[in-house]
């Protein structure tokens, strides 16, 4: 009796894998769809749009999951996952187009999300704390003149992007009055331009004032980690500056009690929903949606559990639309408080690497030289 050898595949090395046993070169791309497998959930469908969606997939011998009280109508409305094929997906969404109930809206989502497909190419964000208190190296850059030698040192290791702060938002921290900040803020900014450092800088700051400031001397993004919720002048700020990004954080609650106990009902749902509102919110007033940067905020209101919960999951965030920045390097969560930098680099950038493979656009981190080493590495492999 023959022996039968399976092997289970990965949907990223489907076209590869097909070219590999001799498939049909003419119809190679409409079969990368069939084999490549696609899980979409989709909030908050009555009863009606619901079953349509469900009979729909099943004609298509897809499915569609949903609560199981619809069938009693002992519930108004329902979550629903649709899965299926990328072939699948693409004719239901075709079929919704002439269904009643706003269906055609839907289908026009789906096929919105499915389309969505950029080259890419993750950023480097390098972390610049004019702080005494910072977690991980607080004092160390407090001197002007360590502060911008720190600056010219991660441009020469190659950092696309510096992220300057004169706050510390680590647990249990005490907020900073603005002018504290600026004081700090202003000459480093000033001296990036009188030397004509060529590289964008990003402000982390809660502060609506020190944002526009910060703008008003060269700043091209600003890095809210309350998520636009500290300081209530801070949108004026932003949609006064429409040119200039802006990273949305997920923060539950505030330094001093973020984390206090925190809970979520669904913690990667719960956060993409704070930002799925913060982004409609801006998009609704007219910032566009590339100058829209989202971040879930590990460590910010998360337990460890919840924190790995949302980097292996991380890719669902990318149907908000935006840009994604995640903020690992050397956080409390990797449960190393008492390790050197060194180490906590080695397991920040083992941990990065499987954010570069689900595509984050901004890796946040202190060690700027040993990530651009990771990306040439996983370039170079095609990872």
């Amino acid at each position: 009796m023959k022996n039968f050898v399976i092997k289970k595949l990965s949907c990223l090395n489907i076209e590869q894998e097909l070219k590999n046993i001799g498939f049909d070169k003419s119809y190679l791309n409409q079969g990368v769809e069939k084999y490549n497998y696609i899980n979409l959930k989709i909030f908050d469908l009555s009863l009606p749009q619901a079953n349509i969606l469900k009979q729909t997939a099943l004609t298509f011998g897809a499915d569609c999951a949903v609560n199981k009280n619809i069938l009693t109508a002992q519930v108004k409305f329902t979550d629903c996952i649709l899965g299926g094929s990328l072939s699948q997906l693409r004719k239901i969404a075709y079929k919704l187009k002439f269904q009643p109930f706003s269906m055609k809206n839907l289908s026009e989502m789906i096929l919105s999300e499915l389309n969505k497909q950029k080259e890419y190419s993750p950023k480097i964000v390098g972390i610049l704390n004019l702080t005494k208190n910072s977690f991980s190296d607080g004092g160390m850059f407090y001197d002007f003149n360590n502060a911008v030698k720190h600056i010219e040192e991660m441009v020469s290791e190659g950092a696309d992007i510096i992220d300057i702060g004169a706050e510390s938002t680590k647990p249990y921290s005490k907020p900073v009055e603005d002018d504290e900040q600026l004081k700090h803020i202003l000459p480093v900014l000033k001296y990036i331009s009188d030397n004509n450092i060529d590289i964008p800088i990003s402000i982390d700051t809660r502060s609506a004032k020190v944002a526009c400031e910060s703008i008003n001397e060269g700043a091209k993004i600003i890095n809210d980690v309350s998520g636009l919720e500290y300081d209530e002048k801070m949108i004026d700020c932003i949609l006064t500056n429409k040119d200039v990004k802006i990273v949305i954080q997920h923060s539950l609650g505030t330094p001093e009690n973020m984390q206090v106990s925190p809970c979520y009902n669904n913690v990667v749902d719960d956060i993409w929903k704070f930002l799925y509102n913060k982004v409609e919110m801006l998009t609704q007033q007219g910032v566009k949606k590339e100058n829209i940067i989202v971040d879930v905020g590990i460590g910010f209101g998360k337990t460890q559990a919840d924190n790995f919960e949302l980097i292996k999951r991380i890719e669902e965030f990318q149907s908000l639309g935006c840009e994604i920045m995640l903020g690992i390097s050397r956080k409390s969560f990797l449960n190393m408080e008492t390790d050197s930098n060194e180490i906590k680099d080695i397991f920040t950038v083992a941990i990065n690497s499987l954010a570069i493979e689900r595509h984050v656009d901004y890796l946040r981190v202190h060690n700027v030289g040993l990530h651009k080493k990771l990306l040439t590495l996983m370039k170079n492999f095609n990872f």
